[in-house]
């Protein structure tokens, strides 16, 4: 089976929806990409439960996506106004209503409006798509957890983590909101009577349960890349809450892609080593003695993994000073000073999570795009997209 998964970061999300543009646009044809299985956390999550939305005839659907991450205004996404500050108490105390530093409601409207949720339902059902994770952190315990909206032919994941929890769900709004809810920026969201936050926090990039679900070819879409640049401070100043806060997010958001590949490049490495030395049924006695102990069978995995090939945060700090003066026109100036780069440095993090503004997106996308179109002959012998 084959595998999507998307991880988080907030307004990065445009890069993924790059890189859907081309799978589904200049690399298709007439052969869209077929997934069984697609895999989401936090912004991933929304884009997945879109594609999700629209895998009985994705080519059109992908084009909406374009549209919608295209046409993103800052105003009509994050709340942030006199009324919200006077509110930021909230967020250091708690209280009776959940708080974070931007109001939810405007993004909550476009992922309520923009994802046809009973779609989702008809898609698997009719074998469009066999299974939609999404995943979310709960808030009370701390432990990730999968929601699985699966085929019923499709068995329940096992996941090897003890501390991961798999529950099954029809994907509704309020998954898809809780696995985005950046802590400190987003409040939490209700699940029936517990709370959820960023599914991102502990399991940011989903391989486990797309590999549970039975995938044995996964495409991956990071959201960094192979390596990270130090980012030189001046040595008479220290660091803001903007700066700061930003490689938090990095800390706790930005995937892990790079350490679950080559997890994923050993395990297939030791698998064949062990049937190159002691034959074919190496695998099979390997998998009859996990299941002694009740763990899931081991299996060869393919993984292509597609990777910005620029630092974002870069590119956030080039379009704030680009567009500082439509920014704060939009949002004003403590909106601004919250996201400028802050110590003189060539990068933004903070402001490459926020940025869900159609130009930003835009560069985003483009990038996605050409990235994709790098590895058009990989993309399309691992999809399976070439001539019959």
């Amino acid at each position: 089976m084959l595998a999507l998964v998307m991880s988080g970061g907030g307004a990065r999300g445009a890069y993924e929806v790059g890189v859907l543009s081309y799978l589904y646009g200049q690399l298709a044809g007439q052969r869209p990409p077929a997934f069984d299985i697609v895999s989401g956390t936090s912004v991933g999550a929304i884009n997945g439960a879109f594609l999700a939305s629209v895998a009985h005839d994705p080519v059109p659907g992908v084009r909406r996506l374009l549209e919608v991450w295209r046409e993103l205004e800052m105003p009509h996404v994050l709340g942030f106004n006199m009324v919200q500050a006077q509110r930021l108490h909230r967020v250091l105390l708690g209280g009776r209503k959940g708080a974070g530093l931007f109001d939810a409601s405007p993004m909550t409207d476009i992922i309520r409006s923009e994802i046809h949720y009973r779609q989702i339902a008809r898609n698997i059902r009719s074998g469009h798509l066999r299974a939609l994770t999404v995943t979310a952190t709960h808030v009370p315990t701390g432990q990730p957890t999968v929601f699985v909206d699966k085929h019923p032919s499709v068995a329940l994941p096992q996941l090897s983590a003890r501390n991961v929890v798999v529950r099954t769900a029809h994907v509704m709004p309020y998954h898809v909101l809780a696995s985005a809810a950046i802590p400190i920026l987003f409040p939490p969201v209700f699940i029936r009577t517990d709370l959820y936050c960023d599914g991102g926090l502990r399991l940011n990039t989903p391989l486990g349960p797309a590999i549970r679900l039975g995938a044995d070819r996964v495409l991956v879409i990071g959201m960094t890349g192979e390596s990270n640049e130090r980012v030189e401070i001046p040595p008479d100043r220290f660091p803001g809450l903007p700066f700061l806060l930003g490689k938090v997010l990095d800390a706790f958001l930005l995937d892990h892609v790079n350490l679950d590949v080559e997890e994923l490049e050993r395990v297939n490495l030791l698998l064949k080593d062990g049937i190159a030395a002691f034959g074919p049924e190496f695998l099979e006695k390997l998998n009859a003695e996990a299941a002694k102990r009740g763990h899931p069978p081991r299996r060869l995995v393919e993984a292509l993994v597609i990777r910005p090939s620029r630092d974002m945060g870069e590119m956030a700090a080039d379009y704030l000073r680009r567009e500082r003066v439509a920014i704060r026109r939009k949002l004003g100036r403590a909106f601004l000073r919250l996201m400028d780069v802050g110590e003189g440095a060539d990068s933004a993090d903070m402001a490459s999570y926020l940025l869900f503004d159609g130009g930003f997106a835009s560069e985003l996308i483009d990038l996605g795009w050409a990235d994709a179109a790098a590895r058009h002959d990989e993309l399309e012998a691992f999809l399976g997209l070439g001539a019959p």
